[in-house]
Parts: C-alpha cells; sequence; structure tokens
C-alpha cells in the first residue's frame, strides 16, 4: 500500500475538493442571515427581542457541543463519515424553515443545523489540515475559514434579494435544498478519508498529546487559552451582527433588499481576511 503524502500540491483535487463543501456548508447558515429576524417578526408576530434572538443561542449552543465532540467522534467513525453525518442532519434544516408552523419549529431547526456546523465544519478544517501536514496548517485553515465565510456572505445577500422579490418563504430557502444535495454528494461519491494521512504524520511527529484537551486549551496553556479567548470574542461579535443588526436596521425602515447586502458585508470581508 502506498504511503500517503502530505502537502498541498500533492493533494491539490482533494484539498480544493473539501473548500468547495466547506462553502456549501457556510451557506446553509447564510440561510438565516439576512431575514430569520424579520421572518420572527412578520410570520411568527414575536416582537419581544429576546425572543427573536433566541434562535441564535440555540444554535450557538448545539454548535458549541457539536465542535467540543467532534474530534472524537472523528477518530471514532472517521472524517469522511462524520462530514456524511453532519449532512444527513443537516439536510431537514431547509424544508423545516420552509413550512415551519410556528417558532419552536424555527428552534428545532437551529438545533439541526448547529449540529450540521460543528460536525461538518469541523470535519472540512480537520481533513485539510490532515492533506497538508505539520508545515501548512496555517494555509489550510485560511482556506477553509475564507470559503466558508464568503458563502456565507454570498448567500446571506442572495436570500436577501430573493425574499424581496419572491417573500420570505419558501423561495430564498431552496438554496438550502442544493447545499444539502451538493454537500452530501460530492462527500459520498468523491471525498477519500484522510486517516492514512494522519498516521503518516504521527509517524513523523514528536509532539506530545495534550493529556485534557479542553483544560489545556482553555485555562492552562497561555497561547492556546488567549486565543480560544479571542475565539469566544470573535464568535459573539458575530451573533450581534446576525441577530441584531438584522432588526436594527429594520427599525429605522430598511427594505429587506437593504438590509441584506449590508448584512452580507462582514462575513464576507472576514472570509477575504482569511486569505491574508
Amino acid at each position: 500500500m502506498t504511503q500517503p503524502t502530505l502537502g498541498l500540491r500533492q493533494n491539490g483535487v482533494q484539498f480544493s475538493l473539501l473548500v468547495l463543501i466547506n462553502a456549501f456548508v457556510g451557506g446553509m447558515v447564510g440561510l438565516e442571515r439576512a431575514i430569520l429576524p424579520e421572518l420572527a417578526e412578520q410570520e411568527f408576530g414575536l416582537a419581544a427581542k429576546t425572543a427573536i434572538l433566541s434562535f441564535i443561542a440555540v444554535f450557538g449552543l448545539t454548535k458549541a457541543l457539536s465542535n467540543y465532540f467532534a474530534g472524537a467522534f472523528a477518530n471514532r467513525v472517521g472524517r469522511k463519515n462524520l462530514l456524511l453525518i453532519g449532512w444527513v442532519v443537516g439536510a431537514p434544516v431547509p424544508l423545516m424553515l420552509m413550512f415551519a408552523p410556528s417558532w419552536g419549529w424555527v428552534l428545532a431547526a437551529n438545533v439541526l443545523l448547529g449540529i450540521n456546523q460543528g460536525l461538518a465544519w469541523s470535519s472540512t478544517v480537520v481533513m485539510k489540515i490532515d492533506l497538508v501536514g505539520e508545515k501548512q496548517r496555517g494555509l489550510a485553515m485560511g482556506f477553509n475559514e475564507s470559503a466558508g465565510y464568503l458563502a456565507v456572505g454570498v448567500v446571506a445577500f442572495l436570500t436577501g434579494w430573493l425574499a424581496s422579490e419572491y417573500g420570505l418563504r419558501p423561495v430564498p430557502f431552496y438554496l438550502g435544498i442544493g447545499f444539502v444535495v451538493a454537500g452530501f454528494f460530492s462527500t459520498l461519491l468523491f471525498v477519500k478519508d484522510t486517516a492514512g494521512h494522519v498516521q503518516a504524520e504521527t509517524k513523523s511527529s514528536t509532539r506530545p498529546l495534550l493529556s485534557n484537551i479542553f483544560r489545556e486549551t482553555t485555562f492552562k496553556h497561555p497561547n492556546l487559552g488567549s486565543i480560544t479567548q479571542a475565539g469566544l470574542i470573535n464568535n459573539l461579535n458575530d451573533g450581534m451582527i446576525w441577530g441584531i443588526f438584522p432588526l436594527l436596521l429594520a427599525s429605522k425602515g430598511f427594505s429587506i433588499q437593504e438590509i441584506a447586502p449590508l448584512v452580507a458585508i462582514y462575513p464576507a470581508v472576514w472570509g477575504l481576511g482569511q486569505l491574508f
């Protein structure tokens, strides 16, 4: 059996495919960016801002837990299988958002979306890191985050435009069905598991394993702890933009067509920034 070779150039096709798949993953989040707060007010009659923002809290908590267990789960079932599971869990989300009869259904959809993001986004970035090896991990992470967040921005803009032309439901969420189908079948048919690349790097690596990942990366290790804290603050900012910004603009009389490009700017700039 041929030993897998590490490196971006040597694994360019698989790496590029995973970049594309993570764009589909990011697109799933982009579905809600511009229109869900307005959907809460117009179709479900939610007046309390805390109730409207509950979907972000549900999504964030579920995604955080999924991220936490994704690594161990990937080692148990394999990276590719974890990515497929992420797509299966996310498959009902567009349909639930299209036909939700109550806000509870929207919250349930965001539980599934959080699991989808936690498993699928984690899988794509870990597989890219597996492919390129130790020296190009930062580059792999940059490409992954760039594709995901650019997709969030583009889809946020598109769903806003579709909502202004055809209404808040169901047309904007048709994009989500396309992302699920494309993401699942491209993974199933073309993605190769990276277990062999992990074994190849493990043989040459001299770095010790962390005894307790959560404790080391959160409290004990100063560099990893500061990075974890910075990530927490960044995600809090993202949640504010996602939930409060559309509500603020709508309260000032902005239309959904005007809100969409403004909401899309933040993730798009974030995605472009990852390339540098």
